[in-house]
């Protein structure tokens, strides 16, 4: 099986990488905007699974150039759907496109596939975008969206969610006042991610799969578990609390199950 992956220096992109090691594993290295580069990376591999991971995030990064971001996001996912239908037009391939938990609005229930999309951010909207394109346009792919929940890793970039904390309590300043973390949120680890995924390909599973924990974490007692140096926190509640937890029942029926029970245990260890 030769695996077609088109982010491979990303965090999740390279531990993709090794959840994949007994698999010839091909990275596309060319610009995702250019059809002429995806066709050559097509037409040079003679792909069986292709794993669409290429975007911009995150939030921050997004916003600040939300052109750019609406290209690379959509109009480089349409491109590669366009050029996979070309090339393999009779080929059983299967195609995976990584979306993500920010399609859905907040809600105090757990998310289920089922649940309408209502993008709480513009990078949910530019996702939410792909995921209806392929929808619309992959009738001869199998293929299959998985709306990943949250995840970090020490070696993000500084503008995520949980290494900017975690610069912060490292700061120098003795005292700190966080005043947007009056929210729950659904973390995975990427081990996790990158199982989730491989069981979904061993299954040859199509549709829409929520990736997540089914569990509710508070990004204040996260802060306060990392609070290594006993900084003096001052935590403000004033903002609406909001929660976005996923349902994953429809993954589970594959036989997926966390590997991790304790988050924020894994946390520590990870900064």
């Amino acid at each position: 099986m030769i695996i077609g992956i088109t982010e491979t220096t990303i965090v999740l992109g390279s531990a993709l990488k090794e959840t994949f090691k007994n698999f010839k594993v091909v990275n596309f290295a060319g610009d995702i905007c250019k059809k002429k580069d995806i066709n050559s990376w097509l037409s040079n591999n003679n792909l069986n699974v292709i794993i669409h991971l290429a975007a911009i995030v995150p939030i921050e990064k997004v916003n600040s150039n939300k052109n750019r971001a609406k290209k690379v996001n959509f109009n480089g996912t349409k491109n590669l759907i366009d050029c996979v239908k070309k090339t393999f037009r009779n080929n059983n391939i299967w195609f995976f496109y990584a979306s993500t938990s920010h399609i859905y609005k907040f809600s105090k229930k757990k998310i289920n596939e089922k649940f309408k999309p209502n993008p709480i951010s513009f990078y949910g909207k530019t996702k939410l975008m792909g995921e209806n394109y392929i929808k619309k346009n992959g009738n001869n792919l199998n293929y299959c969206i998985g709306r990943i929940f949250s995840f970090t890793s020490f070696r993000q970039q500084k503008s995520f969610l949980l290494p900017n904390l975690v610069k912060k309590l490292n700061g120098r300043k003795k005292k700190l006042v966080f005043n947007n973390l009056n929210h729950y949120r659904d973390f995975l680890t990427i081990k996790d991610i990158g199982n989730a995924i491989k069981k979904l390909l061993n299954n040859k599973a199509t549709g829409t799969y929520n990736i997540c924990s089914g569990k509710k974490l508070s990004l204040i007692k996260i802060v306060k578990s990392l609070n290594y140096k006993k900084k003096e926190l001052i935590i403000n509640k004033n903002q609406k609390q909001t929660m976005l937890v996923g349902d994953n029942k429809k993954l589970k029926k594959l036989k997926w199950k966390s590997s991790n029970t304790d988050f924020i245990n894994y946390l520590k260890k990870e900064f």
